[in-house]
């Protein structure tokens, strides 16, 4: 059993050695992101929210119609609405960002923030890929999916090496809370276990749910454990003729009205813009454990009628975990509590890898002075004497 955790403590050393850069920024960023939407939704709250409520909401064809004034150049994608009466109308103009509109008055009220939107782009894209572009991109994610797995072993290992044979308060004592009086190497021991002990189950779940979201295998994996068939990747074919391209319909207005018919009682809905046969709707009814749970709405583009009607509920279990595990990611399936403790635990990742580079730097350092003073010459006595 010893030998086995020597060569745990090891394995830990070297792979927390080998993965620190990165495993570190992954940390940074992660902490970052922790409340993108809270800060952009705080820093937006004149664009998002209106000032006042004027009669009623105008017909999603005239805010479309706004949104398509203000922005000739771009192709509406799709449009938000909230069942808050004082939330703004979102319409998505794909990577041309995005319109929020009056939905009383159809006045455009902005496009967002842009320069902070900018920035948690640029922060997420080192958090998942390292701000690779083109064909580095592919590397990006491989790197940064490898050593998220490694963080995932590194958190494991860690906390079987620290366990004690005999759990007790007094062996437990020592981790519970950082040393004001420790220095140097024992500073950086105590702040490593203390680290270690409050984060490492928090990382373990960061971790793992990140893996689903890096490898296929993983997602796979999460369908297999509940009993589901995974989803089969489409394969990509070269259409034999050009296909239709997609527009607005004319009866836009028509296809709203039929679908807050069937969905009374919703939080937002969402509407595809650009379509062919089919109107497809996201419908948010609040009413799931998941806070993130969205049900499908489909209607005949020309008669409105419903194709299909997909609720959250009817998911098999698959699906909603590992919808449920992408949230989990960031902390958001568990509100602003659980955004709060994933971004501790990311602030703790990264002290995780200060404190255990400093003290593998300075095992190296002992290393490297015991191994000078064996091969330094021995004067012999007669020399001492002179």
């Amino acid at each position: 059993m010893k030998r086995f955790r020597i060569a745990l403590f090891w394995i830990h050393l070297v792979a927390g050695a080998t993965g620190a850069i990165v495993i570190f920024i992954m940390c940074v960023t992660g902490a970052v992101l922790s409340f993108e939407k809270n800060i952009v939704e705080f820093a937006e709250r004149g664009e998002q929210r209106v000032a006042a409520i004027e009669g009623e909401r105008l017909p999603i064809s005239r805010l479309v119609a706004s949104a398509s004034e203000a922005r000739p150049d771009a192709k509406p994608a799709s449009i938000t609405l909230s069942a808050d009466p004082m939330s703004s109308a979102t319409v998505s103009l794909g990577r041309d960002g995005r319109l929020f509109i009056d939905p009383y008055t159809g006045k455009v009220l902005g496009d967002g923030n842009a320069p902070l939107r900018s920035f948690f782009s640029t922060t997420t894209s080192l958090h998942r890929w390292l701000a690779m572009e083109g064909d580095g991109f592919a590397w990006g994610k491989a790197i940064t999916g490898f050593f998220n797995a490694m963080f995932l072993v590194l958190a494991i290992t860690g906390l079987y090496i620290w366990m004690p044979r005999k759990l007790s308060f007094r062996n437990i004592k020592p981790v519970l809370w950082f040393r004001k009086t420790h220095t140097g190497k024992a500073r950086d021991f105590n702040w490593h276990n203390v680290t270690g002990f409050w984060c490492s189950l928090v990382l373990i779940v960061l971790t793992a749910t990140g893996m689903v979201i890096s490898y296929r295998w993983a997602s796979d994996l999460v369908y297999t454990l509940t009993g589901n068939e995974a989803p089969k990747q489409q394969a990509r074919s070269e259409p034999s003729k050009p296909a239709p391209e997609p527009k607005i319909p004319e009866n836009l207005d028509d296809l709203w009205v039929a679908a807050n018919a069937r969905n009374d009682g919703w939080k937002s809905v969402s509407l595809r813009l650009q379509m062919l046969d089919d109107a497809v709707f996201t419908v948010d009814e609040g009413k799931y454990w998941n806070i993130f749970g969205r049900s499908t709405l489909t209607l005949n583009a020309a008669t409105a009628e419903v194709s299909k009607w997909e609720p959250y509920s009817d998911r098999n279990s698959g699906q909603q975990l590992r919808l449920w595990m992408r949230f989990t990611h960031t902390g958001e399936s568990f509100g602003l509590i659980g955004q709060f403790i994933g971004f501790i635990a990311c602030l703790g990742g990264a002290l995780l890898v200060y404190t255990g580079v400093a003290l593998s730097v300075r095992r190296f350092v002992r290393w490297l002075k015991r191994r000078r003073s064996l091969k330094a010459p021995r004067r012999t006595l007669a020399e001492n004497s002179i």
